[in-house]
């Protein structure tokens, strides 16, 4: 059967003229492509891109960075299809390979000589006074955070509906293992290997010093509002969308039942990467 696999491409001159090199190649051993138009993140949940891949896609190969790979992800949705990033930008915690290797693990992947890692994602719902305004589903984090001149955000924090601590702090962010290496990590957070069933609660520069990163089960639903006279609070989906929050909205977040099916290729360890992403020393002594 003819294989069809789609191509989402950072906006970058290098990456693009790959990006063509790549097409060609494809159409060469007689593959179909769907490119999808890399739009720019956008601040307004309801200026996101609507479009959705499609259900008879092989795999997806993303040329790009992080966020050109959430991008990707929030184009399959909740479908099951492989994705395989490649990095062209300076930041990639997602990517499984580099630049150099491009043809060899498309090649790899063509020829099935891949397996894949099931990526927990987190469903969130936003109400506004009991009517449901925005159902995202994300793969790193939603952040709640404050304005530039914005005073203190509160919190308020419920797990499986017991109060768990008003939070007054720049924000909150609520991540997956896969998210604890991003905007969590700069936050103070740990990280936590994908495989481990957990949700990650990181207050971003809290008052009380004592709020420290929280990491509950997978299994627990977290539902946020925010104290009275909250104002210039913004609440974003993986860095992709958002929207202005107030306390009238409330924010309720659990495990989604559809994980990102993520290409991992031999020889691959998640612990090399992560020690040459965040250049930690690997030398033995």
């Amino acid at each position: 059967m003819k294989k069809k696999v789609g191509i989402v491409v950072k906006e970058d001159a290098e990456a693009k003229k790959k990006a063509d090199q790549l097409e060609h190649w494809l159409r060469s051993k007689n593959i179909d492509i769907v490119a999808k138009e890399n739009l720019p993140p956008g601040r307004r949940i309801a200026d996101k891109d609507k479009t959705c891949a499609p259900s008879d896609l092989f795999c997806v190969f993303v040329l790009g960075g992080d966020g050109t790979f959430l991008s990707a992800v929030r184009w399959i949705g909740d479908q099951h299809i492989p994705i395989l990033g490649i990095k062209f930008g300076e930041v990639g915690f997602l990517a499984e390979t580099v630049e150099e290797n491009l043809f060899s693990a498309v090649e790899a992947v063509l020829n099935e000589q891949f397996v894949t890692e099931e990526r927990m994602r987190l469903l969130v719902f936003v109400t506004l006074k009991d009517k449901e305004i925005a159902c995202e589903t994300v793969l790193n984090d939603i952040v709640i955070n404050k304005g530039a001149l914005a005073r203190l955000a509160h919190i308020d924090t419920f797990i499986d509906d017991h109060y768990l601590t008003t939070y007054s702090a720049d924000g909150l962010i609520v991540a997956t293992p896969t998210g604890s290496t991003a905007y969590s990590l700069a936050a103070g957070g740990p990280v936590i290997h994908p495989a481990v069933p957990a949700i990650l609660m990181t207050p971003i520069c809290p008052f009380t010093l004592t709020n420290r990163p929280l990491i509950i089960p997978d299994s627990a639903e977290i539902r946020i509002s925010l104290g009275k006279k909250s104002s210039d609070i913004m609440l974003t989906f993986d860095g992709q969308a958002g929207l202005e929050i107030t306390e009238d909205h409330t924010i309720t977040i659990k495990k989604a039942p559809c994980p990102v099916s993520m290409i991992t290729l031999p020889d691959q360890h998640y612990f090399d990467v992560l020690k040459a992403k965040l250049r930690w020393s690997g030398g033995r002594f």
